[in-house]
């Protein structure tokens, strides 16, 4: 699995959740209890990973509904 965003905002990770599903991409949401729990201070982000074999065209989904900016780096 490959960490596509990593962001404490609830809205930012619905946004890319819709995006994902909609496209048929399978995710998993990390951290999103321990991120609630402590109301979003921002040591604990709320992570979006995806499969290694997605990780170039979930970056594309991405860049072109304009998220690019919120992408982790490649690895």
């Amino acid at each position: 699995m490959r960490e596509i965003i990593r962001t404490p905002d609830p809205v930012l990770i619905s946004a890319v959740e819709a995006l994902l599903t909609s496209a048929g991409i399978p995710f998993v949401v990390a951290d999103r209890h321990i991120s609630a729990l402590e109301a979003g201070i921002v040591a604990f982000p709320i992570r979006i990973l995806v499969p290694d074999d997605r990780a170039e065209s979930t970056r594309r989904l991405l860049i072109d509904a304009g998220l690019g900016d919120e992408l982790r780096p490649m690895q």
